[in-house]
């Protein structure tokens, strides 16, 4: 009989795992950037290198979420949750002690790798492996510690930097990840590989990887070089098309890591356009407001501007958690975006308004992506078998960290050559964001019309039980305007994955 850890049965020590294991590096990485000055000076730093291991890190978080999906085909789970783990202290120790700065670049670089890794391990077990009566907590969660951890980097940023030591916060995400660790002993359960002679994948893993480093330092170089010079453009051009291959790549094989063909049908299709929309309006947004109101007041003031950006996010898990089991999912969803879409409005006065705007379009910023992207996750995960939630997970990060992390600094580099980070350039910046949104709202709303796509209540308990079946139906891509004879049967469509 092999060993099983003291809390192995427990739901709330496999949620503190999943806590545990999310929140330092989300929660470090949107509060680096009012930091960035105190900690380049600190470690004797360029602002252009600083750039790039920020662009690297989330390109090692972007690739983390496909080579997690590959690893887990032929691997013991548990025994890769304990070695990401392991990875993930690892990291934050380097970063916290780091005097050489390359002890810092690397291992900021781990921490956004292994982070990834642990989202794409820990959390499908939390969703599929516990009664469905969890799943609200579960959803809560999940919303919590990816979203909620993100709207906390502005506030717990300008703390640390009105405090002039970023040190500690290092620490703290060092402390939190050791705890992860512990929990995966706590909780252990050493499961079989899935598919132990699975096939490798190689392909995919150079695109995914490939792709992200590029592309992540390309935009990193606009810290200091023009759009358009080789540095910046060549390198994002490949990246990004690198990932659209690996998307077509993942669709066109026969033994995918991740079940492309499945999700090309009308709900998860809508559900990744709306993650993306959100991804790439709100983490821009934010940044931009941050850099405008910077000489305007004291960094504990201008922090404390941001507390209903979080409040916005907490009190969206606990709807979404209501939401979940109902037919409101998928509006919620769209609702979410269009509030979202207001909130970035609101924010394009940030820069010569009262601070009250700053409060306010942050809190709708909050709401609006606490109420599009996890549920738009469920979206797509409802849509096909449960076995498949992990590569679902996996696949959606990938394409809203892409869409997310890129586009914040090239709409920052696009504020600061068009008028100033404190002018013009802000405004048209976040109108972009208002578009990007906007247009997410519309077209996911488009897509689910043209599909002809009822709203439904997923049928989570049979989702869960007999695990080959989906817990609603997803129509065709188009069904609504195919003819009679192709649309026959497409209320139960599964195509093969």
């Amino acid at each position: 009989m092999r060993w099983r850890g003291p809390f192995a049965d427990s739901y709330f020590a496999a949620a503190a795992l999943v806590i545990f294991a999310l929140v330092p590096y989300l929660a470090l990485a949107s509060a680096f950037q009012p930091l960035q000055t105190q900690i380049a000076t600190g470690l004797h730093l360029s602002s252009q290198t600083l750039a790039n291991t920020s662009g690297l890190a989330n390109a090692g978080y972007a690739f983390g979420t496909v080579l997690a999906v590959q690893l887990a085909v032929r691997t013991r789970p548990r025994r890769l949750l304990a070695l990401y783990a392991a990875g993930l202290v690892i990291g934050s120790v380097m970063t916290a002690l780091a005097e050489p700065p390359a002890l810092f670049i690397a291992g900021h670089i781990l921490q956004g790798l292994f982070t990834s890794l642990m989202l794409i391990a820990a959390v499908p077990p939390l969703v599929i492996g516990w009664p469905a009566k969890r799943m609200p907590i579960t959803a809560g969660i999940m919303n919590l510690c990816i979203f909620g951890a993100v709207a906390a980097g502005p506030v717990i940023g300008q703390m640390q930097l009105s405090a002039h030591a970023w040190r500690p916060l290092f620490w703290l995400a060092t402390g939190s990840a050791v705890l992860a660790l512990i929990f995966v002993i706590l909780t252990w359960e050493d499961e079989s590989a899935p598919q132990p002679r699975g096939s490798w994948d190689p392909m995919s893993l150079l695109l995914a990887g490939g792709g992200s480093a590029v592309a992540f330092f390309g935009a990193s170089e606009l810290t200091s070089h023009p759009f358009l010079s080789t540095i910046t453009f060549l390198p994002l051009v490949a990246g990004v098309s690198a990932v659209v291959l690996l998307v077509i790549h993942q669709a066109t094989i026969s033994d995918p890591l991740m079940p492309m063909r499945q999700l090309i049908t009308t709900k998860p299709t809508a559900g990744i356009l709306a993650a993306m929309a959100a991804g790439a309006s709100s983490v821009p947004a934010i940044d931009l407001v941050e850099q405008a109101i910077k000489p305007s007041g004291s960094p504990a003031h201008l922090g404390s501007l941001f507390w209903p950006f979080f409040g916005g996010a907490v009190v969206m898990a606990v709807v979404f958690g209501l939401v979940l089991k109902t037919r409101g999912l998928i509006v919620l969803v769209l609702i979410g975006l269009t509030v979202l879409a207001g909130g970035v409005a609101t924010l394009t006065g940030a820069a010569h308004g009262p601070h009250t705007l700053v409060a306010f379009g942050s809190g709708m910023v909050g709401v609006g992506v606490g109420s599009s992207v996890a549920p738009a996750l469920f979206m797509a995960g409802y849509s096909v078998r449960a076995m498949y939630i992990q590569r679902v997970l996996a696949l959606v990060e990938l394409l809203r960290a892409v869409a997310a992390f890129l586009t914040a600094p090239i709409l920052l580099h696009l504020a600061l050559s068009t008028g100033g980070i404190t002018g013009a350039g802000t405004e048209t910046a976040l109108w972009i964001c208002f578009g990007l949104a906007a247009g997410g709202a519309l077209l996911s709303l488009y897509v689910l019309i043209l599909g002809r796509a009822r709203p439904q209540a997923p049928d989570i308990e049979r989702w869960q039980r007999e695990g080959d079946v989906p817990a609603w139906d997803s129509p065709p891509l188009a069904a609504g305007i195919r003819s009679p004879k192709s649309r026959r049967g497409s209320a139960h469509y599964l195509p093969n994955g």
